[in-house]
Protein backbone atom coordinates (compact mmCIF):
# COMPACT_ATOMS: atom_id res chain seq x y z
CA UNK A 1 0.00 0.00 0.00
CA UNK A 2 1.46 3.31 -1.10
CA UNK A 3 -0.66 6.14 0.16
CA UNK A 4 -0.45 9.59 -1.48
CA UNK A 5 -3.72 11.31 -0.59
CA UNK A 6 -6.21 11.57 -3.46
CA UNK A 7 -4.04 9.29 -5.58
CA UNK A 8 -4.47 5.89 -3.91
CA UNK A 9 -6.56 6.81 -0.86
CA UNK A 10 -8.24 9.60 1.04
CA UNK A 11 -6.22 11.23 3.78
CA UNK A 12 -6.65 9.94 7.33
CA UNK A 13 -9.33 12.14 8.95
CA UNK A 14 -8.24 14.45 11.81
CA UNK A 15 -8.34 12.61 15.13
CA UNK A 16 -8.75 9.25 13.39
CA UNK A 17 -6.29 6.41 12.77
CA UNK A 18 -5.54 3.90 10.06
CA UNK A 19 -3.38 0.77 10.12
CA UNK A 20 -1.30 -0.16 7.09
CA UNK A 21 -0.57 -3.85 6.56
CA UNK A 22 2.48 -4.64 4.47
CA UNK A 23 3.90 -7.81 3.01
CA UNK A 24 7.63 -7.10 3.08
CA UNK A 25 9.22 -8.29 -0.14
CA UNK A 26 12.36 -6.18 -0.19
CA UNK A 27 15.05 -5.27 2.33
CA UNK A 28 16.66 -1.84 2.30
CA UNK A 29 16.83 1.71 3.59
CA UNK A 30 13.37 3.20 3.19
CA UNK A 31 11.45 6.04 4.80
CA UNK A 32 7.88 7.12 5.31
CA UNK A 33 6.21 10.52 5.39
CA UNK A 34 2.91 12.33 5.17
CA UNK A 35 1.63 13.05 1.66
CA UNK A 36 -1.17 15.55 2.22
CA UNK A 37 -0.69 19.33 2.50
CA UNK A 38 3.06 18.60 2.41
CA UNK A 39 3.18 17.62 6.08
CA UNK A 40 6.59 16.12 5.36
CA UNK A 41 8.01 19.64 5.30
CA UNK A 42 6.91 20.28 8.87
CA UNK A 43 8.36 17.06 10.24
CA UNK A 44 5.94 14.17 9.53
CA UNK A 45 8.72 11.84 8.36
CA UNK A 46 10.77 8.91 9.64
CA UNK A 47 13.26 6.31 8.44
CA UNK A 48 11.87 2.83 7.78
CA UNK A 49 14.62 0.20 7.73
CA UNK A 50 13.91 -3.32 6.50
CA UNK A 51 16.67 -5.80 7.36
CA UNK A 52 17.59 -8.86 5.36
CA UNK A 53 16.42 -12.21 6.67
CA UNK A 54 19.14 -13.96 8.71
CA UNK A 55 21.49 -15.71 6.34
CA UNK A 56 20.24 -13.79 3.29
CA UNK A 57 22.60 -10.84 3.66
CA UNK A 58 24.40 -9.97 0.44
CA UNK A 59 27.23 -8.19 2.28
CA UNK A 60 28.85 -8.88 5.65
CA UNK A 61 29.24 -6.17 8.27
CA UNK A 62 29.61 -6.10 12.05
CA UNK A 63 27.32 -3.21 12.91
CA UNK A 64 24.65 -1.10 11.28
CA UNK A 65 24.42 2.70 11.77
CA UNK A 66 21.69 5.04 10.53
CA UNK A 67 22.16 8.73 9.67
CA UNK A 68 19.06 10.69 8.68
CA UNK A 69 19.38 14.17 7.20
CA UNK A 70 16.73 16.88 7.36
CA UNK A 71 16.41 20.59 6.63
CA UNK A 72 14.47 22.42 9.32
CA UNK A 73 12.87 25.80 8.61
CA UNK A 74 11.85 28.44 11.14
CA UNK A 75 8.49 28.90 9.36
CA UNK A 76 5.86 26.33 8.44
CA UNK A 77 5.48 25.10 4.88
CA UNK A 78 2.10 26.81 4.40
CA UNK A 79 3.69 30.21 5.06
CA UNK A 80 6.55 29.62 2.64
CA UNK A 81 4.12 28.33 0.02
CA UNK A 82 1.87 31.39 0.43
CA UNK A 83 4.74 33.73 -0.36
CA UNK A 84 5.70 31.59 -3.35
CA UNK A 85 2.36 31.52 -5.18
CA UNK A 86 0.78 34.79 -4.02
CA UNK A 87 0.47 36.80 -7.27
CA UNK A 88 0.79 40.05 -5.33
CA UNK A 89 4.30 39.20 -4.13
CA UNK A 90 7.58 39.07 -5.99
CA UNK A 91 8.63 35.85 -7.69
CA UNK A 92 10.81 34.09 -6.87
CA UNK A 93 10.28 34.92 -3.20
CA UNK A 94 13.14 35.75 -0.81
CA UNK A 95 15.19 32.68 0.00
CA UNK A 96 14.56 30.71 3.18
CA UNK A 97 17.59 29.38 5.00
CA UNK A 98 17.11 26.08 6.82
CA UNK A 99 19.08 24.41 9.59
CA UNK A 100 20.48 20.93 9.14
CA UNK A 101 19.52 18.03 11.37
CA UNK A 102 21.35 14.72 11.61
CA UNK A 103 19.32 12.04 13.37
CA UNK A 104 16.87 14.70 14.48
CA UNK A 105 19.29 17.06 16.21
CA UNK A 106 21.71 19.83 15.27
CA UNK A 107 24.11 18.25 12.81
CA UNK A 108 27.15 19.24 14.88
CA UNK A 109 26.01 17.53 18.08
CA UNK A 110 24.59 14.30 16.71
CA UNK A 111 25.51 11.02 18.39
CA UNK A 112 29.09 9.80 17.98
CA UNK A 113 29.63 6.69 15.85
CA UNK A 114 31.93 4.28 17.67
CA UNK A 115 34.34 2.20 15.58
CA UNK A 116 36.47 -0.73 16.66
CA UNK A 117 39.71 -1.53 14.81
CA UNK A 118 39.35 -4.08 12.03
CA UNK A 119 35.55 -4.22 11.99
CA UNK A 120 33.24 -3.39 9.07
CA UNK A 121 30.34 -0.95 9.43
CA UNK A 122 27.26 -0.32 7.32
CA UNK A 123 26.16 3.30 7.45
CA UNK A 124 22.71 4.04 6.03
CA UNK A 125 22.27 7.57 4.70
CA UNK A 126 18.67 8.82 4.35
CA UNK A 127 17.85 12.32 3.11
CA UNK A 128 14.39 13.11 4.51
CA UNK A 129 14.85 16.79 3.71
CA UNK A 130 12.40 19.14 2.10
CA UNK A 131 14.47 20.93 -0.54
CA UNK A 132 18.15 20.59 0.43
CA UNK A 133 20.76 18.04 -0.59
CA UNK A 134 23.49 16.75 1.72
CA UNK A 135 27.07 16.00 0.69
CA UNK A 136 28.42 13.15 2.81
CA UNK A 137 32.02 12.03 3.18
CA UNK A 138 34.16 10.24 5.73
CA UNK A 139 37.77 11.40 5.26
CA UNK A 140 40.50 8.91 6.02
CA UNK A 141 38.40 5.86 5.16
CA UNK A 142 37.52 3.90 2.03
CA UNK A 143 33.81 4.07 1.28
CA UNK A 144 31.97 1.40 -0.72
CA UNK A 145 28.39 2.12 -1.78
CA UNK A 146 26.28 -1.05 -1.73
CA UNK A 147 22.71 0.27 -1.90
CA UNK A 148 20.66 3.04 -3.47
CA UNK A 149 16.99 3.52 -2.56
CA UNK A 150 16.53 -0.02 -1.29
CA UNK A 151 18.28 -1.69 -4.24
CA UNK A 152 21.61 -3.46 -3.74
CA UNK A 153 24.49 -2.51 -6.02
CA UNK A 154 27.83 -3.97 -6.95
CA UNK A 155 30.31 -2.29 -4.52
CA UNK A 156 31.11 1.19 -5.81
CA UNK A 157 34.10 3.07 -4.39
CA UNK A 158 33.74 6.79 -3.89
CA UNK A 159 35.02 9.66 -1.75
CA UNK A 160 31.73 11.53 -1.40
CA UNK A 161 27.99 11.24 -2.07
CA UNK A 162 25.66 14.13 -2.90
CA UNK A 163 22.33 12.89 -1.53
CA UNK A 164 19.28 14.58 -3.03
CA UNK A 165 15.91 14.86 -1.27
CA UNK A 166 14.28 11.41 -0.84
CA UNK A 167 17.44 9.54 -1.84
CA UNK A 168 19.02 6.83 0.32
CA UNK A 169 22.34 5.04 0.25
CA UNK A 170 24.21 2.43 2.26
CA UNK A 171 28.00 2.44 2.48
CA UNK A 172 30.41 -0.10 3.90
CA UNK A 173 33.35 1.25 5.90
CA UNK A 174 36.27 -0.94 6.94
CA UNK A 175 37.69 0.45 10.19
CA UNK A 176 41.43 0.96 10.50
CA UNK A 177 43.50 -1.64 12.34
CA UNK A 178 44.59 0.91 14.94
CA UNK A 179 42.80 3.24 17.33
CA UNK A 180 45.54 5.87 17.18
CA UNK A 181 43.22 8.50 15.69
CA UNK A 182 39.58 9.54 15.70
CA UNK A 183 37.90 11.06 12.63
CA UNK A 184 35.07 13.33 11.51
CA UNK A 185 32.36 12.67 8.98
CA UNK A 186 31.07 15.59 6.94
CA UNK A 187 27.48 16.44 6.00
CA UNK A 188 27.22 19.68 4.05
CA UNK A 189 23.65 20.90 3.44
CA UNK A 190 23.18 22.86 0.23
CA UNK A 191 20.73 23.79 -2.51
CA UNK A 192 21.88 25.06 -5.88
CA UNK A 193 19.15 27.70 -6.10
CA UNK A 194 20.19 29.32 -2.80
CA UNK A 195 23.19 31.55 -3.34
CA UNK A 196 26.19 31.15 -1.05
CA UNK A 197 26.06 33.21 2.13
CA UNK A 198 28.61 32.69 4.93
CA UNK A 199 27.06 30.75 7.82
CA UNK A 200 23.72 30.36 6.01
CA UNK A 201 24.32 28.48 2.77
CA UNK A 202 25.86 26.02 2.51
CA UNK A 203 25.82 24.85 6.12
CA UNK A 204 28.64 22.48 7.07
CA UNK A 205 28.03 19.86 9.76
CA UNK A 206 30.55 17.42 11.19
CA UNK A 207 30.02 14.33 13.29
CA UNK A 208 32.49 12.17 15.18
CA UNK A 209 33.89 8.74 14.38
CA UNK A 210 35.50 7.61 17.64
CA UNK A 211 38.02 4.77 17.92
CA UNK A 212 39.29 5.75 21.36
CA UNK A 213 38.19 8.38 23.87
CA UNK A 214 41.84 9.31 24.38
CA UNK A 215 42.89 9.56 20.74
CA UNK A 216 43.31 12.89 18.87
CA UNK A 217 41.16 13.77 15.86
CA UNK A 218 42.77 13.54 12.43
CA UNK A 219 43.04 16.76 10.39
CA UNK A 220 41.13 15.98 7.19
CA UNK A 221 41.40 19.24 5.26
CA UNK A 222 43.84 17.75 2.72
CA UNK A 223 41.25 15.08 1.87
CA UNK A 224 38.99 17.64 0.20
CA UNK A 225 41.87 19.30 -1.61
CA UNK A 226 43.16 16.19 -3.38
CA UNK A 227 42.78 16.46 -7.18
CA UNK A 228 41.30 12.97 -7.63
CA UNK A 229 38.42 13.41 -5.16
CA UNK A 230 35.57 11.31 -6.57
CA UNK A 231 31.88 12.06 -6.16
CA UNK A 232 29.37 9.25 -6.70
CA UNK A 233 27.74 9.12 -10.13
CA UNK A 234 24.82 6.68 -10.13
CA UNK A 235 24.98 6.06 -13.89
CA UNK A 236 28.33 4.35 -13.18
CA UNK A 237 26.81 2.00 -10.61
CA UNK A 238 25.65 -1.52 -11.42
CA UNK A 239 22.74 -3.44 -9.97
CA UNK A 240 23.71 -6.43 -7.87
CA UNK A 241 20.87 -8.33 -9.57
CA UNK A 242 22.85 -8.48 -12.80
CA UNK A 243 19.71 -7.77 -14.86
CA UNK A 244 20.46 -6.22 -18.27
CA UNK A 245 18.88 -3.01 -19.52
CA UNK A 246 15.22 -3.52 -20.39
CA UNK A 247 14.19 -2.87 -24.00
CA UNK A 248 11.28 -0.39 -24.06
CA UNK A 249 8.18 -0.83 -26.19
CA UNK A 250 6.82 2.58 -25.21
CA UNK A 251 8.66 5.90 -24.94
CA UNK A 252 7.46 9.01 -23.14
CA UNK A 253 9.02 12.47 -23.29
CA UNK A 254 8.59 14.94 -20.43
CA UNK A 255 9.58 18.59 -20.15
CA UNK A 256 9.54 20.27 -16.76
CA UNK A 257 9.62 23.93 -15.79
CA UNK A 258 7.61 26.90 -14.61
CA UNK A 259 4.95 29.03 -16.31
CA UNK A 260 3.17 32.30 -15.58
CA UNK A 261 -0.59 31.76 -15.67
CA UNK A 262 -3.60 34.05 -16.09
CA UNK A 263 -4.17 33.78 -12.32
CA UNK A 264 -1.00 35.84 -11.88
CA UNK A 265 0.73 32.85 -10.31
CA UNK A 266 3.99 31.20 -11.30
CA UNK A 267 3.30 27.45 -11.20
CA UNK A 268 5.37 24.40 -12.08
CA UNK A 269 4.43 21.88 -14.73
CA UNK A 270 5.20 18.64 -16.51
CA UNK A 271 4.51 19.01 -20.23
CA UNK A 272 2.72 22.29 -19.53
CA UNK A 273 0.20 20.63 -17.21
CA UNK A 274 0.13 21.91 -13.66
CA UNK A 275 -1.09 19.15 -11.36
CA UNK A 276 -4.24 19.62 -9.25
CA UNK A 277 -5.63 16.87 -7.03
CA UNK A 278 -8.87 15.25 -8.29
CA UNK A 279 -12.11 15.10 -6.32
CA UNK A 280 -11.99 11.28 -6.36
CA UNK A 281 -8.81 9.35 -5.51
CA UNK A 282 -7.33 8.27 -8.83
CA UNK A 283 -7.16 4.61 -7.83
CA UNK A 284 -10.89 4.64 -7.09
CA UNK A 285 -11.58 6.15 -10.52
CA UNK A 286 -9.49 3.41 -12.16
CA UNK A 287 -11.53 0.75 -10.36
CA UNK A 288 -14.99 2.25 -10.90
CA UNK A 289 -14.97 3.45 -14.52
CA UNK A 290 -15.02 0.08 -16.30
CA UNK A 291 -13.55 0.16 -19.81
CA UNK A 292 -13.24 3.96 -19.66
CA UNK A 293 -10.44 3.49 -17.13
CA UNK A 294 -8.15 2.91 -20.12
CA UNK A 295 -8.91 6.46 -21.34
CA UNK A 296 -6.64 9.04 -19.64
CA UNK A 297 -9.31 11.73 -19.99
CA UNK A 298 -11.45 10.27 -17.18
CA UNK A 299 -8.73 11.16 -14.67
CA UNK A 300 -9.23 14.88 -15.28
CA UNK A 301 -7.46 17.62 -17.21
CA UNK A 302 -5.00 18.47 -14.43
CA UNK A 303 -4.22 15.07 -12.89
CA UNK A 304 -1.66 14.68 -15.69
CA UNK A 305 -2.49 10.99 -16.02
CA UNK A 306 -0.76 8.60 -18.40
CA UNK A 307 -2.37 5.18 -18.91
CA UNK A 308 0.01 2.27 -19.46
CA UNK A 309 -0.77 -1.26 -20.51
CA UNK A 310 0.07 -4.00 -18.06
CA UNK A 311 3.61 -5.20 -18.75
CA UNK A 312 4.64 -2.22 -20.88
CA UNK A 313 8.38 -1.51 -20.78
CA UNK A 314 8.45 2.29 -20.57
CA UNK A 315 11.38 4.56 -21.34
CA UNK A 316 10.89 7.94 -19.70
CA UNK A 317 13.00 10.87 -20.92
CA UNK A 318 12.81 13.87 -18.59
CA UNK A 319 14.21 17.18 -19.80
CA UNK A 320 15.10 19.87 -17.28
CA UNK A 321 15.53 23.24 -19.00
CA UNK A 322 15.81 25.14 -15.72
CA UNK A 323 18.68 26.30 -13.53
CA UNK A 324 17.42 24.12 -10.66
CA UNK A 325 17.96 20.53 -9.56
CA UNK A 326 14.83 18.35 -9.43
CA UNK A 327 14.73 15.08 -7.45
CA UNK A 328 12.14 12.93 -9.25
CA UNK A 329 10.56 10.03 -7.39
CA UNK A 330 8.46 7.14 -8.66
CA UNK A 331 6.01 5.67 -6.18
CA UNK A 332 5.33 1.97 -6.20
CA UNK A 333 8.56 0.75 -7.73
CA UNK A 334 12.03 1.43 -9.08
CA UNK A 335 13.47 2.15 -12.51
CA UNK A 336 16.73 1.52 -14.31
CA UNK A 337 18.89 4.59 -14.95
CA UNK A 338 20.14 4.28 -18.52
CA UNK A 339 21.34 7.70 -19.69
CA UNK A 340 22.14 11.30 -18.73
CA UNK A 341 22.91 14.15 -21.12
CA UNK A 342 22.38 17.82 -22.02
CA UNK A 343 18.75 18.90 -22.33
CA UNK A 344 17.78 19.52 -25.95
CA UNK A 345 16.39 23.00 -26.49
CA UNK A 346 16.18 25.63 -29.20
CA UNK A 347 17.49 28.07 -26.58
CA UNK A 348 21.17 27.43 -25.74
CA UNK A 349 21.99 26.68 -22.12
CA UNK A 350 24.08 29.23 -20.22
CA UNK A 351 27.79 28.85 -20.87
CA UNK A 352 28.44 27.28 -17.46
CA UNK A 353 26.14 24.36 -18.38
CA UNK A 354 27.39 23.71 -21.91
CA UNK A 355 29.96 21.11 -20.85
CA UNK A 356 27.36 18.46 -19.98
CA UNK A 357 28.13 15.22 -21.81
CA UNK A 358 26.09 12.13 -22.65
CA UNK A 359 26.64 9.28 -20.18
CA UNK A 360 25.15 5.84 -20.76
CA UNK A 361 24.88 2.92 -18.37
CA UNK A 362 26.94 -0.18 -19.04
CA UNK A 363 26.27 -3.74 -18.01
CA UNK A 364 23.43 -4.05 -15.50
CA UNK A 365 21.97 -0.54 -14.97
CA UNK A 366 21.46 0.61 -11.40
CA UNK A 367 17.88 0.56 -10.15
CA UNK A 368 16.50 3.12 -7.74
CA UNK A 369 13.31 5.13 -7.16
CA UNK A 370 14.62 8.72 -7.01
CA UNK A 371 16.97 10.52 -9.40
CA UNK A 372 18.52 13.98 -9.02
CA UNK A 373 18.02 15.69 -12.36
CA UNK A 374 20.58 18.46 -12.63
CA UNK A 375 20.28 21.79 -14.42
CA UNK A 376 19.89 21.86 -18.22
CA UNK A 377 20.12 18.09 -18.47
CA UNK A 378 17.98 15.09 -19.30
CA UNK A 379 17.75 11.60 -17.84
CA UNK A 380 16.40 8.39 -19.32
CA UNK A 381 14.93 5.79 -17.00
CA UNK A 382 13.16 2.52 -17.82
CA UNK A 383 10.53 0.64 -15.81
CA UNK A 384 7.91 -2.03 -16.32
CA UNK A 385 4.27 -1.18 -15.77
CA UNK A 386 2.42 -3.33 -13.24
CA UNK A 387 -1.22 -3.17 -12.14
CA UNK A 388 -1.20 -0.05 -9.95
CA UNK A 389 -1.74 3.69 -9.73
CA UNK A 390 1.64 5.30 -9.10
CA UNK A 391 2.41 8.94 -8.35
CA UNK A 392 5.47 10.49 -10.05
CA UNK A 393 6.69 13.86 -8.84
CA UNK A 394 9.50 16.21 -7.95
CA UNK A 395 10.43 15.56 -4.31
CA UNK A 396 11.24 19.20 -3.65
CA UNK A 397 8.07 19.94 -1.68
CA UNK A 398 7.67 23.45 -3.03
CA UNK A 399 7.94 22.23 -6.62
CA UNK A 400 5.48 19.40 -6.01
CA UNK A 401 3.01 21.79 -4.37
CA UNK A 402 3.36 24.11 -7.39
CA UNK A 403 2.27 21.32 -9.72
CA UNK A 404 5.34 19.32 -10.84
CA UNK A 405 3.51 15.99 -10.53
CA UNK A 406 1.83 13.34 -12.66
CA UNK A 407 0.22 9.90 -12.27
CA UNK A 408 0.88 6.62 -14.05
CA UNK A 409 -2.27 4.49 -14.36
CA UNK A 410 -0.72 1.07 -14.91
CA UNK A 411 -2.81 -1.80 -16.22
CA UNK A 412 -6.19 -0.52 -14.94
CA UNK A 413 -8.04 -3.37 -16.68
CA UNK A 414 -5.92 -5.89 -14.77
CA UNK A 415 -6.24 -3.83 -11.60
CA UNK A 416 -10.05 -4.09 -11.76
CA UNK A 417 -9.78 -7.88 -11.75
CA UNK A 418 -7.14 -8.25 -9.04
CA UNK A 419 -7.58 -5.50 -6.42
CA UNK A 420 -10.30 -5.10 -3.83
CA UNK A 421 -10.15 -1.95 -1.70
CA UNK A 422 -10.69 -2.61 2.04
CA UNK A 423 -13.87 -1.16 3.53
CA UNK A 424 -11.80 0.89 5.98
CA UNK A 425 -10.42 2.92 3.07
CA UNK A 426 -13.90 3.70 1.79
CA UNK A 427 -14.94 4.71 5.30
CA UNK A 428 -12.07 7.22 5.51
CA UNK A 429 -13.41 8.91 2.39
CA UNK A 430 -17.05 8.83 3.46
CA UNK A 431 -16.24 10.46 6.81
CA UNK A 432 -14.86 13.43 4.90
CA UNK A 433 -17.55 13.60 2.23
CA UNK A 434 -15.16 12.51 -0.52
CA UNK A 435 -16.75 10.54 -3.39
CA UNK A 436 -15.30 7.11 -4.17
CA UNK A 437 -16.68 6.38 -7.64
CA UNK A 438 -16.70 8.16 -10.96
CA UNK A 439 -14.26 10.23 -12.92
CA UNK A 440 -11.90 12.82 -11.42
CA UNK A 441 -14.87 15.04 -10.61
CA UNK A 442 -17.00 12.21 -9.21
CA UNK A 443 -19.27 12.22 -12.26
CA UNK A 444 -20.12 9.83 -15.09
CA UNK A 445 -18.13 9.71 -18.33
CA UNK A 446 -16.40 12.96 -19.24
CA UNK A 447 -18.54 15.36 -17.21
CA UNK A 448 -16.01 17.27 -15.12
CA UNK A 449 -18.41 19.68 -13.48
CA UNK A 450 -17.02 20.50 -10.05
CA UNK A 451 -13.34 20.57 -10.98
CA UNK A 452 -11.48 23.89 -10.93
CA UNK A 453 -11.01 25.74 -14.21
CA UNK A 454 -7.75 25.00 -15.98
CA UNK A 455 -5.58 28.14 -15.92
CA UNK A 456 -4.21 29.59 -19.16
CA UNK A 457 -0.48 29.94 -19.77
CA UNK A 458 0.53 33.57 -20.22
CA UNK A 459 4.28 33.07 -20.44
CA UNK A 460 6.64 30.12 -20.35
CA UNK A 461 9.29 31.22 -17.86
CA UNK A 462 11.30 27.99 -17.50
CA UNK A 463 12.75 28.58 -14.05
CA UNK A 464 10.92 28.11 -10.79
CA UNK A 465 11.89 29.21 -7.32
Amino acid sequence: MDGPAMITQCGIPPGDSFTYHYTLEQAGSMWLHGHLAHEISDGLRAAFIIHDKPGAELYHYDKDYLLTFEDWFSTEFADRMYHTINPKEEFPPPKSYAYGLVNGVNGNITQTLNFEPGKTYRIRLVNMGDINSFQFSLPGHDMQVIEADGEYSVPYFTDGIDIGPAQRYSVLIKAHNTDAYNYYFNATMHANFISASPGLSPRVYTGKIEYSANAPYQDTRAFYEKPDFKWLNDIEMHSASGHPAMVPNRKLYLEIGNNLYNTGQHLDHINNITFVMPNVPTLFTALSMGSLAMDPRVYGPQTNAVVLKYGDIVELTINNFSTLLHPFHRHGGTFQITEYGPAGSSTPAPESFQNITVQKSKGSPMRRDTISLTEFSYVKVVFQATAAVNFFHCHNSIHSAMGMDMVFIEGPDVLQKTLQIPNAMYEMCHKQGIPTIGNAAGNIGFDFTGLPNVPTIVKQTGDNQ
